[in-house]
């Protein structure tokens, strides 16, 4: 039954952007505060509606602290050296307490109802205006659709109505609010839109990055998979508002399980523009954003701040529009040091902070534990995602700060020149490494193995200030000309939001749920797929030079011949590491407990020492209540209601 409290209009529709023409088959945007009825009566104003909704991506996808709602308290990550209470208090491990003021969820919450009412806007709009076509507002029913389902994921049962009706769009600020079943949102407002948005949007996106069927197939895919797992329950999780985990239209898990699979499928066959790319390198080196693998992703620019969303030169990384995600998983390199001297150690920094993928600005926010390098990436001969996911070598760049010296000495005494491996996370635990740091001073704990010019770490010594970086989302930018660019300024890169190999890994999901498979695309084929992909090397990333390297055969002879939910879920981390995947993965299958109550790192009895590298077990209370995030404060504030109400209308536990 649901509770019958008062409700709080989220918005009257604003946005910050609007489309105002096309140029190269991109986007154009200019400042709008507010989006009001009859902005909606013109073809401008339902242009620009839509635009919008584009733009909204960027106040989410490419946020570090949205990210980390996606990656803390997870197998993945756990709090860095430099992390402040918006991301311990989410890793529930005795640091900080999640609730309603302090989990940041507030960034998806605040982000999408303004988006779903701009969008009920156009779809109420736009049909009665000649000319705009159907397939412009598919667009905004994707997006509507797109947004529900992010929070019925995050938050449980959220509102319908905005104050005018359920789907409706409101205009006034309405101080009341009531949250909807699970199973209303998605049989309401999830499914019908992306129905309709496959139907209505065409094959090709009408401009780079647009809309297109395969991307609506692809989330009605996922938001199949997802509810059935929401209606299976097998673990028991709590829901909220209660509700029977019943289908409004009566189906069962099965029979989701199976849309799930048929409509991924449908997808794989008619792909339309998109497909997997060569190899992982190539899907993820920055020079080749916006391949053919991206349906869908939060744009920027290094020419305009204003499209960028952020300061093309310096940023405080907030709550706004900025690309700092990859910040979060970078650690302070710059603290290594080398030595002027071959014969006694003066210290010269000799790894600079560059606008460069494989460096970046550090900020040391999140730190991923000892398993991910041992466990996770275990294969890192096969396997390229490794090496196409982490920076684990460290080289010298110091001609581009001045420092005009040709050669430096490191580990060893041994000479260094510009462009060489200065420290380096080694694939394996190696005995003999030297730590103490007491006459080849690295500055940052790593050690020292006879004959390397190279300082080494090796996996079971990774702690909260020390560990390889996020390569995949490091910067990427065309005009440093031959300095170090500008590290600070937020990333200018597209942020990928959803990929083509996704719908391989959901119709493998799907079919492990006991889905009935096509010839050629049982779970292990599917797999197998992104596995022999993973297998073809065409560069060494961390070497830094051409790799060609087809391992495919060994990858896909080693994937287990009946496969399942666990390995699903292992071959996810691999290709989508640190991308704000993990927390709505484990939640959707309900393994968050199973994979984030307990990690190890280094680091156990000071994390603030560079040279402690003591491994602790570290353990995590997870409660059933965690498996939906807060509702934020900000809402509950706003709305006319007494405490119990407001209580009544939080989600358990918080």
């Amino acid at each position: 039954m649901r509770h019958s409290i008062v409700k709080k209009c989220i918005v009257t529709a604003f946005a910050s952007i609007f489309l105002v023409g096309c140029s190269d088959n991109i986007l154009e945007e200019k400042p709008r505060a507010i989006f009001t009825p009859d902005y909606f009566s013109t073809k401008e104003g339902v242009m620009g509606g839509i635009t919008s909704m584009y733009g909204h991506l960027r106040y989410m996808y490419g946020s570090g602290y949205f990210l980390n709602t996606g990656q803390i308290a997870t197998d993945e990550s756990t709090w860095g050296q430099n992390s402040d209470g918006n991301v311990k208090n989410l890793d529930f491990s005795g640091v900080g307490v999640i609730s309603a003021q302090t989990s940041n969820t507030g960034i998806v919450w605040g982000a999408t109802f303004p988006n779903i009412n701009t969008a009920s806007g156009v779809i109420e709009n736009a049909s009665k205006i000649g000319d705009i076509s159907p397939a412009l507002i598919a667009e905004a029913r994707f997006f509507r659709a797109f947004d529900y389902f992010l929070l019925v994921q995050t938050f449980g049962g959220v509102p319908l109505d905005l104050g005018a009706g359920e789907l409706r769009f409101n205009s006034s600020t309405v101080r009341t609010s009531v949250r909807n079943t699970v199973p209303e949102v998605y049989s309401k407002a999830i499914f019908p839109d992306l129905k309709k948005a496959i139907e209505d949007l065409p094959v090709s996106g009408r401009v780079t990055g647009g809309l297109t069927k395969t991307a609506a197939r692809f989330y009605l895919a996922k938001a199949y998979l997802t509810f059935a797992w929401w209606l299976e329950n097998p673990n028991n999780i709590p829901t909220y508002p209660a509700s029977d985990r019943k289908d409004l239209d009566g189906h069962d898990a099965a029979w989701y399980y199976q849309q799930a699979y048929d409509v991924a499928v449908e997808a794989i066959n008619n792909p339309g523009p998109f497909g997997l790319v060569s190899s992982f390198y190539e899907l993820s080196v920055g020079k080749n954003d916006r391949n053919k693998e991206m349906l869908l992703y939060a744009d920027h620019t290094e020419t305009s701040s204003l499209y960028n969303g952020g300061d093309l030169s310096y940023s405080g990384g907030g709550f706004s529009t900025d690309y700092f995600a990859g910040w979060f998983g970078q650690f302070n390199y710059t603290g290594v040091r080398s030595s002027s001297s071959k014969s006694s150690w003066a210290a010269v920094s000799s790894v600079q902070r560059e606008a460069e993928q494989h460096l970046g600005r550090p900020w040391t926010m999140l730190a991923p534990p000892i398993d991910v390098f041992k466990k996770t990436f275990a294969d890192k001969v096969n396997d390229s995602r490794y090496d196409g996911t982490f920076t684990t070598v460290y080289r010298g760049n110091w001609a581009k700060a001045g420092i005009t010296a040709p050669v430096l000495y490191n580990a060893n005494y041994l000479p260094i020149a510009n462009g060489d491996a200065v420290v380096t996370f080694l694939n394996d635990d190696t005995p003999g490494i030297d730590y103490s740091n007491s006459v080849f001073n690295s500055s940052i704990g790593a050690g020292v193995l006879p004959g390397r010019a190279d300082f080494v770490i090796e996996p079971s010594v990774i702690s909260r200030i020390c560990y390889p970086g996020n390569w995949k989302l490091g910067p990427y930018r065309t005009d440093n000309g031959t300095g170090l660019g500008s590290p600070n300024g937020s990333s200018t890169r597209p942020f990928p939001v959803a990929k083509f190999s996704e719908l391989y890994f959901v119709a493998a999901e799907a079919a492990v749920k006991g889905a009935s498979v096509q010839g050629g695309k049982t779970a292990r084929d599917l797999i197998n797929v992104i596995r022999a992909r993973a297998g073809k090397w065409t560069f060494d990333n961390n070497g830094n030079k051409v790799k060609t390297q087809d391992n495919s055969a060994a990858m896909t002879a080693a994937t287990p011949l009946v496969i399942d939910i666990d390995y699903i879920l292992a071959e996810r981390s691999r290709e989508y590491f640190g991308e704000g995947y993990r927390w709505y993965d484990l939640v959707r299958t309900q393994k968050w407990t199973q994979y984030g109550n307990s990690f190890s790192i280094a680091g156990a009895t000071n994390p603030n020492d560079w040279k402690d590298h003591s491994v602790k077990v570290v353990t995590r209370t997870i409660s059933p209540e965690n498996y939906l995030r807060p509702i934020p404060t900000s809402q509950l504030d706003g709305m006319q209601m007494s405490a119990e109400e407001k209580a009544a209308y939080q989600n358990p536990g918080y």
